[in-house]
């Protein structure tokens, strides 16, 4: 089993920018990003693979979210910069036992409790 906690949400105004990190309690594979507004489903956001070299990134992020990993202290990031009032969900953590970066929820075994992100106008 992984064990993985988010950090770095917090409340920040329209166009500022905020990291987010994963910790994982040992090597994860491949890792993503999904986050879950208000009265809405959980989305996709972004995703990289094992080794960090393979990315994907869902529309509303492309151009200002940056995903990014260090395998050697087991922790993930999600940059977000550019910040809109829409980008307010909380933001959850991923990792599944596959190399391979994926965009569906499904794909993914393991979950962090989630960090709350509030952009406000």
């Amino acid at each position: 089993q992984v064990q993985l906690v988010e950090s770095g949400g917090g409340l920040v105004q329209a166009g500022g920018s905020l990291r987010l990190s994963c910790a994982a309690s040992t090597r994860t594979w491949a890792m993503a990003w999904f986050r879950q507004a208000p009265g809405k489903g959980r989305e996709f956001v972004a995703t990289i693979n094992g080794n960090g070299a393979v990315t994907y990134y869902s529309d509303s992020a492309k151009g200002r979210f940056t995903v990014s990993r260090d395998n050697d202290k087991n922790l993930g990031y999600l940059q977000m910069n550019s910040l809109k009032d829409e980008d307010t969900a909380v933001y959850y953590c991923a990792s599944r036992d596959d190399p391979y970066a994926s965009v569906l929820e499904s794909d993914y075994e393991f979950w962090g409790q989630g960090t709350q992100v509030t952009v406000s106008s």
